[in-house]
């Protein structure tokens, strides 16, 4: 028998998932916990083979819950029955320990087919989830402004040339000469691979450089 402890915050959840895995002779429900504080509890005192473990719960969430379990009981199974896909929540989960992603519109068929996998030692991913892991592992673009950082004045300046000021209102601002100014813009343009000024604007709105260094 597969000993199953189910943990999700939502009642109805817990409930449809007791109801279709009784039906499974493979299967035996130990318990359902509310929180990922009580998973660990429950894990404690029950010994589970295997956790369904949702996510997004009160007091402590399934990653935080499923790094407490797999640091005790290492042996003990999690497959994270989730609504989340995007690599915010798939990544952190796995690398936390579980041994499968599924989304909770899975079928009941399927779900029990997954578990029994797992039991026997294979992963079971989602596609969707097997596709954000495989972006994990894709290079990460390296944006401009990373390779060149923009010094502290050349920030204060792109700053105020995000709110539409001449070189002599920012050199006023600034307290330096326009001469200084153009060269910090001539600057920051060759950093940033932009051209002129709308576009050194719009790049520091999409990238968050809108403020100044503060010092």
């Amino acid at each position: 028998m597969i000993r199953v402890l189910i943990a999700d915050d939502h009642h109805v959840v817990r409930r449809g998932l007791m109801f279709f895995l009784k039906t499974q002779k493979d299967m035996d429900i130990v318990g359902e916990a509310t929180n990922g504080k009580e998973a660990v509890e429950l894990t404690e005192a029950l010994k589970p083979d295997i956790i369904l473990m949702d996510l997004v719960m009160p007091e402590m969430d399934g990653i935080q819950a499923t790094k407490r379990i797999k640091a005790e009981f290492p042996d003990i199974q999690i497959l994270m029955l989730t609504s989340f896909s995007d690599r915010d929540h798939v990544i952190p989960a796995l690398k936390a320990g579980a041994a499968g992603y599924q989304l909770k519109d899975i079928e009941p068929d399927d779900l029990a087919d997954c578990i029994r996998k797992i039991m026997r030692g294979e992963n079971t991913i989602h596609p969707e989830a097997t596709s954000q892991m495989e972006r994990e592992n894709e290079p990460k673009e390296v944006l401009p402004h990373e390779e060149y950082p923009l010094t502290p004045r050349e920030q204060d300046v792109l700053s105020e040339l995000t709110k539409g000021k001449s070189n002599r209102e920012i050199a006023s601002s600034l307290f330096v000469t326009e001469k200084t100014v153009k060269t910090h813009i001539s600057n920051i343009f060759g950093k940033l691979h932009v051209q002129d000024r709308t576009q050194a604007a719009l790049y520091a709105v999409k990238h968050g450089l809108t403020e100044s260094s503060g010092q």
